[in-house]
């Protein structure tokens, strides 16, 4: 399972696809709209080029308020196989990331998702930018190699030559994606995406078909003399947040602390008990968390905007009304419905924000606004009794990154 997925606790249905689930369904990237030539080199010499984890490193420890890239991406996602019938659906636009503050050892990043002329995209997964605090220094080693066949090759993009590695995974014989990746050899200006510069994710067969397209437009390098106060933490994409979510399924019920951390670039995801140590310091261990690229993460955000709705069962009713948790009380929409297998009826209701970026949701993580606030299973019982087979309520959440508002 992707480290970043959130396991279902519960025989019910979901409604849609957690966030992280987006990663390995992620798809399309494609090379640039430049040109590019291969340089030769056989893949065991193209390795030997391959950036070394350590420049990444003092790559972040030298960024600057203002260092931004930008990128172009594409998303098709056409019928088949969960993609609900009916015609292609398409998106795209632009994607920035840009340094707003640095309070070594942190580098906050503004990542917004916009139209070709830089304003809102209309999906509400990508309606609103999202904050990111990146660790510039390391608490342990983290190395996450590039999947695929390697090649060296010149390539000009953004108004500059590189000289890159392009990796090449080709699943489509197992009925998988065909995914490249062009990354350069030295990150420079690029490091806040391990120097992407172009990638394309293909799919077909069995799964969804369609795919995404991203390509480097452009970067600039911030200036030295530069300076802002870190931003309140209203909208995190995950990193310096977590959330708490009380589980009543089983013998045990508990609290499950969801924690997000991002080191150098990689996203880092842990959920364990809400314990004591836990308690009294929050999110103080990522050792056993599996680091994700941030490129990767993003990839797969506007292909999950483009996955439609999963549509109630006939029988479902839905009612307006307000979710409550942690003193805070949002508009959201209960879903219920029934269902009876081998002659067991159970009522299942499924409560989910009516707006996601709603004020009263101030410093959730990405992943906990698009999944159900809470969700319950009643199984109903002789005499039209029903009995709580249990359930999950998010109950509490908030920022354990020193200093974050």
């Amino acid at each position: 399972m992707h480290s970043w997925c959130i396991p279902s606790h519960m025989p019910m249905r979901q409604a849609t696809l957690p966030f992280a689930a987006l990663l390995g369904a992620a798809l399309s990237f494609l090379p640039g709209c430049e040109s590019t030539k291969s340089s030769g080199p056989s893949p065991s010499d193209a390795q030997v080029q391959k950036s070394s984890p350590a420049q990444d490193a003092d790559a972040w420890k030298r960024a600057r308020v203002g260092d931004r890239v930008v990128y172009t991406f594409s998303a098709t996602q056409g019928p088949g196989r969960g993609g609900g019938g009916g015609a292609a659906r398409t998106l795209d636009g632009q994607l920035t990331l840009e340094v707003v503050s640095v309070q070594q050892p942190w580098v906050w990043v503004r990542v917004a998702f916009t139209d070709a002329a830089g304003k809102p995209l209309a999906s509400p997964r990508l309606a609103q930018d999202l904050l990111l605090p990146v660790r510039a220094d390391a608490t342990r080693p983290l190395d996450v190699p590039h999947g695929g066949e390697a090649t060296a090759e010149r390539t000009s993009s953004a108004g500059r030559d590189w000289e890159a590695l392009r990796y090449v995974s080709d699943q489509r014989p197992v009925d998988g994606p065909l995914r490249a990746r062009v990354y350069a050899n030295a990150p420079g200006p690029l490091y806040l995406t391990h120097g992407l510069l172009d990638a394309s994710t293909e799919s077909a067969g069995f799964h969804t078909p369609g795919g995404f397209k991203l390509t480097l437009r452009e970067f600039r390098e911030g200036s030295a003399e530069a300076n802002a106060p870190a931003p309140a933490l209203e909208r995190p994409l995950g990193p310096g947040a977590y959330y708490d979510r009380h589980v009543d399924v089983g013998p045990a019920p508990g609290v499950q602390r969801v924690c997000f951390s991002a080191e150098r670039g990689y996203l880092l995801r842990t959920e364990g008990p809400l314990d004591d140590a836990a308690k009294a310091a929050p999110c103080a261990d990522f050792s056993q968390a599996e680091p994700e690229p941030l490129e990767e993460v993003l990839m797969s955000l506007p292909w999950e905007a483009l996955n439609p709705a999963d549509a109630p069962p006939a029988n479902a009713s839905i009612t307006r009304g307000t979710f409550s948790a942690d003193g805070r009380s949002v508009p959201a929409l209960t879903e219920q419905s029934t269902e009876n297998f081998e002659g067991t009826e159970r009522v299942f209701f499924q409560t989910s924000a009516a707006e996601p970026w709603a004020p009263g949701l101030a410093g959730l993580p990405y992943e906990a606004r698009f999944q159900p606030l809470s969700n319950s299973t009643e199984r109903v019982v002789a005499g039209g009794k029903r009995e709580s087979e249990g359930g999950t309520k998010i109950v509490h959440w908030g920022s354990w990154l020193a200093g974050a508002k």
